[in-house]
C-alpha cells in the first residue's frame, strides 16, 4: 500500500512539472515574440513600443484549428487575436498580464493575425477600389469558422477612403486587439482593452490611460 502511494505521488510530481515546464515555456516564448521588437522600426519606420514582459504571463499559443475544436468541445477559456506587430497590441499587454495575474487567470490562448512582414495569415484581406470595398485576399476557413461563432460580439467591418467617409464591407471583423471569454464553447463578451482616452497608438500611456485599461480588464477577468 505504502509503495503505491509513493507511486501515485511521483507520478503526480511529475504530472505538475511537466505542466510547469509547457507553461513556463510558452510564456517565455510570448514575452520573446513581443520584446523582440522593442525599439525596432516597423516598414513604415515607426518605433515600436517597449514593454516589459513578465517571465510568468498566463499567454498560450494555440492553432487556429485547436480554437475551432475547443469551441467544438464546448470548452471554457479566454482567447486573445492579436500581434506583437500591432501598436494597440503593445498598448495594452502589460496591463492585461498584470489584471490577468491579479484575478488567478493561468491561461490565455493567443493567435497571430500576421507573419513577421505584416501578411495576413488569419483574415480576409479588403481593400478600396473605386470606392467600393474589394476582397484581394480570402482568410482561412478557420476565421470563417471564428466569424461564426462570435458574431454577437463583433462589430461591422468598415475601410475609410480618402475623404474620411465609412464604406461597409458586408462582414464583421475581428480586429486586433480583441480579448474573448468562452464559456461551454460559447462566446460570453470581447474587449479590445483599449482606452478611449487613447488617441493614438503609440503615445505614452498616462496614469489615466493606464486606470481604464485596468478597470476593463477588471470587468473582462471576472466571471
Amino acid at each position: 500500500m505504502k509503495k503505491k502511494m509513493i507511486i501515485l505521488m511521483l507520478t503526480f510530481i511529475s504530472l505538475f512539472t511537466l505542466t510547469a515546464c509547457t507553461n513556463n515555456k510558452s510564456a517565455l516564448a510570448f514575452k520573446e515574440e513581443y520584446e523582440s521588437l522593442n525599439g525596432k522600426e516597423n516598414a513604415a519606420g515607426k518605433k515600436h513600443r517597449t514593454l516589459n514582459i513578465s517571465k510568468d504571463n498566463p499567454y498560450e499559443k494555440i492553432s487556429q484549428e485547436s480554437v475551432i475544436k475547443k469551441l467544438e468541445n464546448k470548452d471554457t477559456f479566454y482567447l486573445y487575436v492579436g500581434d506583437s506587430l500591432c501598436p494597440w497590441c503593445r498598448s495594452v499587454l502589460e496591463k492585461s498580464i498584470e489584471v490577468a495575474k491579479n484575478k488567478k487567470i493561468d491561461k490565455i490562448y493567443y493567435i497571430d493575425i500576421w507573419d513577421d512582414e505584416g501578411n495576413e495569415i488569419l483574415r480576409d484581406k479588403y481593400e478600396l477600389k473605386d470606392g467600393k470595398a474589394t476582397k484581394v485576399s480570402d482568410g482561412k476557413d478557420t476565421y470563417k469558422k471564428l466569424l461564426k461563432a462570435f458574431d454577437k460580439v463583433l462589430s461591422d467591418y468598415t475601410l475609410t477612403d480618402e475623404d474620411g467617409n465609412k464604406v461597409e464591407v458586408g462582414e464583421k471583423r475581428i480586429y486586433a486587439p480583441n480579448f474573448f471569454y468562452i464559456k461551454n464553447g460559447k462566446v460570453i463578451k470581447m474587449v479590445e482593452g483599449i482606452s478611449d482616452k487613447q488617441k493614438d497608438s503609440r503615445e505614452e500611456l498616462t496614469d489615466e490611460i493606464l486606470a481604464d485599461e485596468e478597470k476593463i480588464f477588471s470587468k473582462f477577468f471576472s466571471n
